[in-house]
């Protein structure tokens, strides 16, 4: 009879966690004279085995492994009775017993870097097998870590003991796989991770798709059966346009917008809301989870499971279909640029560089104390583009903002001489990172039409919004860094100093066709000391209140998509932190007049935005755009008219200076009558209230460069918009 026991090299791996298959000895195996079946079983005083309706005794052989030889070699189904000190025997079925859950194609395709599922296959998934013994329950896992010498599934399922259950490599993938009985949804789970150097490292799954609540760092196994109730607004996507269709953002930040808020509080308050507001979409700061708040998110560790200190990821969805039965688009920050050093998570996963570039010129960003993936490497490439295409399928997100992309695309970025190595030319760019994105944008864009993808991006690098057919990166949208620091900078003068900086407010348009825009007034402007909007503005209350007002109006009346920060639409008055809610007391009692009056303009500048194509159906066609006015530093005075790919046409003026010009002429493109849509000064927003005529009639006397003209009032530090009767 052929010995029971596993040949000493091998047992001594196994011992030490580093065996490459585990399957080879444990489980069902044939041999010349029949069969051997042998398991593992930690603490167990016996094991029976169940098989062809008799109950079988084991013989223990030491280090917990038990054993017993059949006659007939068939392989067939059995089961495991298992008796433990003070308990009543458990029967369990093998984890060695199993076919693996990951086929040739899935390993083919994840050693190529092109397997856009990759969340279906990777990470922990709940499955049941119809056997001869009845249903078998319990849960896959699958892990790439190449240069392991040995991987085993840990939790309290088996008291965190990594020689329960070893996994086994396949092939020379760098894939571990096992699937484990009775494990089922809910249980925390890590990886025991054995080095080539020897160090054991445990480690929270890659492709978790939850995690358990920080600061617990532990993976949950999760499976999904929520139903979808926007069904439509998918279909409807599919066919959207959206560089001509309007989009004003509400930036948010979820754990600070009104603390202590759940998934499902927000999907009935903040929903509300925004929907109130007349936003047309909501933009999330990081949801990926993050075990440290005052990143903000932007620290992830987790990037397949949103973070759990809301509620479940079914939650996040339900959240998601809120905003979409309200018409409301959901865009999310993603962050594939860097990630932290946390033992636990990404960083040397396997003992080795993995996820981050080897070279520390390339792989770390010291500013941040962060690692830089290895855009280069097929299977973290395949990581980063399939997360990419996970919130848009499972989530139905509808767009990605991808945060410092200048980052990525700079070798030296930030930098010193002899931090960074030059590209294969010489050059400073990173040329992996560029190929990344392109392909990240390039089949999010065809899995899935209608998404957007917006870049965060600092600098003047060429072709951020071209299509990567034209060598460009394939954004959707690039925020113009450009037009907000300069706004900002214009409006934080005093009026009476405003006319030296006049080419602050204009010169955005000097470059707006180079990209697609968003215009962003983002969190990152409203904090370490910067200020916030209603901070920002010269003056007592009534002029930062007027000059927000028009800062607003500007804002959305110009060229390109916009973005404002929680808070800001309601002229918060101190700086945003993370740890507090908004201070929505600001607009309480008397005191909080200006600020009533700010929101209710925010509210009517999205009403007046959605209704009037000619604010954003041709935002990049220089058909959308003319200046009337823009030279008219002495007086602080702006012009434009908007024009819709319909024909109708908007004139936006603007009185940045603190004096009223009752009698100004202004060059129109048409005759006609201009009938007012807004006017900043209203009472209704705490203005000064002064008199303005609702229509303005044009005369025949050219003007600005114009046929036609109108002589209006405009108050001291306001805006108006004026509509061309079509009718």
């Amino acid at each position: 009879m052929q010995s029971l026991g596993i040949p000493e090299p091998d047992l001594d791996l196994l011992r030490r966690c580093q065996h490459y298959c585990p399957h080879d000895h444990y489980g069902f195996h044939t041999t010349d004279d029949g069969a051997v079946v042998r398991t593992r079983q930690v603490g167990a005083e016996g094991v029976f085995l169940l098989i062809d309706g008799d109950s079988h005794p084991m013989e223990l052989l030491g280090d917990d492994i038990w054993a017993i030889h059949l006659d007939d070699g068939t392989p067939r189904d059995y089961r495991f009775s298992v008796k433990y000190p003070l308990i009543d025997a458990v029967e369990k079925a093998d984890p060695y017993f199993f076919l693996p859950t990951l086929g040739d194609q899935d390993i083919y395709l994840i050693g190529e870097g092109r397997h856009e599922r990759l969340w279906e296959v990777l990470g922990s998934h709940v499955h049941s097998y119809e056997t001869e013994h009845g249903t078998v329950t319990g849960t896959s896992f699958a892990v790439w870590a190449p240069s392991a010498k040995g991987v085993a599934v840990i939790g309290d399922f088996c008291s965190w003991n990594p020689s329960q259950y070893p996994m086994r490599a396949l092939g020379s993938s760098g894939v571990w796989e096992i699937f484990i009985p009775d494990v089922a949804e809910g249980t925390v789970y890590k990886y025991a991770i054995h080095t080539a150097s020897g160090e054991r490292l445990d480690k929270a799954d890659p492709m978790a798709r939850q995690a358990e609540v920080p600061p617990a760092t532990g993976s949950v196994v999760t499976s999904s059966d929520y139903e979808w109730k926007d069904g439509e607004w998918v279909e409807s996507r599919s066919h959207n346009s959206p560089t001509t269709e309007p989009m004003s953002i509400y930036e948010v930040h979820l754990g600070s917008w009104k603390q202590g808020l759940s998934y499902q509080q927000l999907a009935d308050e903040l929903v509300d809301y925004v929907d109130g507001m007349g936003y047309t979409h909501v933009e999330f700061l990081p949801v990926s989870e993050h075990p440290f708040g005052g990143s903000w998110g932007y620290q992830v560790t987790g990037y397949y499971a949103p973070t759990s200190r809301f509620g479940s990821p079914d939650d996040f969805r339900a959240l998601i279909d809120a905003f979409h039965a309200r018409g409301i688009g959901v865009i999310m920050d993603w962050v594939p640029a860097h990630f932290p050093k946390d033992e636990w998570a990404l960083a040397r996963f396997d003992g080795s560089a993995l996820y981050e570039h080897p070279d520390w010129r390339r792989g770390e960003q010291k500013d941040w104390g962060t690692y830089v993936f290895n855009f280069g490497r097929n299977e973290v490439r395949n990581f980063l583009v399939a997360n990419a295409l996970y919130w848009v399928d499972q989530f139905h997100i509808d767009g990605l903002r991808v945060d410092a992309v200048a980052s990525m695309l700079y070798l030296d970025y930030s930098r010193e001489d002899g931090e960074w190595a030059p590209n294969q030319y010489g050059g400073r760019e990173n040329l992996e990172a560029v190929q990344f994105l392109q392909e990240m944008n390039a089949t999010v864009h065809k899995l899935h039409p209608g998404i957007v993808t917006i870049a965060e991006e600092s600098t003047s690098w060429p072709g951020v919004t071209d299509f990567t057919s034209n060598g460009g990166l394939g954004f959707t949208f690039k925020w113009n860094m450009g037009w907000m620091h300069d706004t900002l900078e214009y409006f934080g003068h005093d009026p009476i100093h405003r006319s030296y900086h006049h080419n602050e407010v204009t010169f955005a348009m000097v470059y707006h066709y180079s990209e697609r825009f968003v215009l962003p007034i983002s969190h990152d402007e409203v904090v370490h000391g910067k200020g916030t909007l209603w901070q920002r503005m010269p003056g007592d209350a009534w002029n930062k209140a007027a000059g927000l007002r028009t800062l607003l109006a500007f804002m959305w009346s110009h060229p390109g998509k916009q973005l404002l920060f929680q808070g800001q639409e309601f002229g918060q008055v101190g700086e945003w932190n993370e740890s507090d809610s908004l201070y929505w007391a600001d607009m309480d009692g008397w005191e909080g007049e200006y600020h009533r009056g700010i929101q209710k303009l925010t509210h009517d500048l999205n009403s007046v935005y959605t209704d009037n194509p000619a604010f954003y159906t041709q935002d990049f066609q220089t058909e959308g755009f003319r200046w009337i006015k823009a030279d008219d530093a002495d007086n602080n005075i702006l012009a434009f008219v908007r024009t819709g790919d319909d024909g109708s046409k908007v004139l936006c003026v603007f009185n940045f200076g603190g004096y009223s010009q009752p009698n100004y002429t202004v060059g129109v493109p048409e005759p006609g009558v201009w009938k007012r849509i807004l006017n900043t000064d209203e009472d209704v927003y705490e203005g000064a209230g002064n008199f303005l005529e609702f229509e303005a009639q044009s005369d025949e006397r050219p003007w600005d460069g114009c046929d036609h003209s109108v002589c209006i009032h405009i108050p001291a530090m306001s805006a108006q918009f004026y509509a061309l009767d079509q009718h």
